[in-house]
């Protein structure tokens, strides 16, 4: 793998053109405003479908952190492509995006995959996948200068998840802050959407991660990145954050105006 990760989805899943992803951005944060602030935020779930479907749900949760001193970013994500076991810390220096690069925290990513059997540092399931890029020009027009951790995950089990969750709390602290992208149900009629995800959000909003972790198991709801959220809510309880919220839940039907089979999306934040 090269040193830098390029941008493999820029130009489909947000403009490619550096001023007009600026613009894009700004616009969906001006759209999608929290009634109301956070403190001691230590995490956000995010989707990360293409911006036209998700963006303004996903700017609902960036808002919450605008303007804040954030010196490491680790954002979370499934692998759509590949199957590997554990989860997967970018080897390379740095992930680039047309608003610029931003450099790998190589001092976190050490210390994650120190002695963990199952984290690592390598380039399994970074190549082509769009969950994690797609939270990075958000990260960046929202955020100061900061440092990347970013991670894929290969396997969703919960060992893996349990210590991946070990792992992000033994390096966070108040300058951190943990990212977890995930859509919700896949191509279900408006209405059986809704029932699923509203599962998934009443599992957030109680701080129940072992619950979304068994209705994931038991396919009682869906989130394509489930092990990311469960992770990050089992990592920021360690640290003492335990409280959630969702902030916005929508559908691609939404925007095509289609009911018979949509996609769901799920913004949420974790705070102290």
């Amino acid at each position: 793998m090269k040193a830098i990760r390029e941008a493999t989805v820029a130009g489909m899943f947000y403009p490619g053109s550096p001023s007009k992803l600026r613009d894009e951005v700004n616009l969906l944060l001006e759209l999608g405003k929290p009634g109301k602030s956070y403190d001691k935020i230590f995490g956000l779930v995010s989707p990360h479908a293409g911006y036209t479907y998700s963006g303004r749900t996903a700017a609902f949760a960036y808002n919450t952190i605008r303007g804040e001193k954030y010196e490491t970013v680790i954002v979370i994500s499934p692998s759509h492509n590949v199957y590997f076991p554990g989860a997967c810390i970018f080897d390379g220096e740095a992930y680039k995006t047309p608003l610029g690069l931003i450099q790998i925290d190589k001092d976190k990513r050490s210390a994650m995959i120190e002695i963990s059997k199952s984290v690592f540092a390598g380039s399994q399931g970074h190549g082509p996948e769009h969950a994690l890029e797609v939270q990075l020009p958000f990260l960046q027009t929202v955020l100061d200068e900061f440092k990347l951790v970013p991670v894929v995950i290969g396997d969703q089990n919960k060992k893996y998840v349990d210590e991946l969750a070990i792992q992000i709390a033994k390096v966070s602290d108040d300058k951190t802050l943990v990212v977890a992208s995930s859509d919700l149900s896949h191509f279900y009629t408006k209405e059986i959407a809704n029932k699923l995800d509203s599962r998934v959000a009443e599992f957030i909003n109680n701080f129940d991660y072992e619950s979304l972790q068994s209705g994931l198991d038991k396919r009682e709801c869906e989130a394509c990145g489930g092990g990311a959220i469960v992770a990050m809510m089992k990592a920021a309880e360690m640290k003492n954050a335990v409280h959630s919220e969702v902030l916005n839940r929508s559908d691609s039907g939404d925007v095509l105006k289609e009911k018979e089979e949509v996609v769901g999306y799920l913004s949420a934040v974790v705070y102290g």
